[in-house]
């Protein structure tokens, strides 16, 4: 189940259904199931959550919180963890990458769920990988610049 809530930004129905399948695809494109929650947020709260848990006092345009520590694997209860996008980042990003604004919120919820699955890309080598599978994921899905 991948639930997506925006108690402080509107977000369209179209935007909401756009991020639970490209989450979805990048489950399957991983043959992973479990469950996640989506936040849609501002950059206000964004701010917040990064400055205390990853101590940097910026916005960023997702954060995600694992349930796991440790070894990657379901909680017991089968959620994989939490992600949270900047909806206004977001809008920004699309501008000036020249794409629609349901293409970045897709690309963000993609990334999202592979940092959820133990993707990272501190090193070159895993931002290719893990930009590999994101442009593979959203092409699959139809979802391109």
């Amino acid at each position: 189940m991948i639930d997506v809530f925006s108690e402080t930004v509107g977000i369209t129905e179209a935007e909401r259904t756009g991020i639970v399948r490209a989450a979805q695809a990048a489950l399957d494109s991983e043959g992973r199931d479990g469950d996640l929650t989506i936040l849609i947020d501002t950059p206000e709260r964004i701010q917040t959550l990064n400055r205390e848990f990853r101590h940097v006092d910026a916005v960023t345009d997702v954060l995600t919180f694992p349930a796991w520590e440790g070894e990657i694997s379901l909680s017991a209860d089968g959620y994989l963890g939490d992600i949270m996008i900047c909806y206004d980042r977001a809008v920004e990003q699309a501008a000036a990458y020249g794409h629609s604004l349901l293409r970045e919120l897709s690309f963000l919820a993609v990334h999202g769920v592979l940092h959820l699955l133990g993707y990272d890309h501190m090193t070159e080598a895993d931002e290719r990988v893990m930009r590999d599978k994101q442009t593979t994921i959203l092409d699959g899905i139809g979802v391109t610049r």
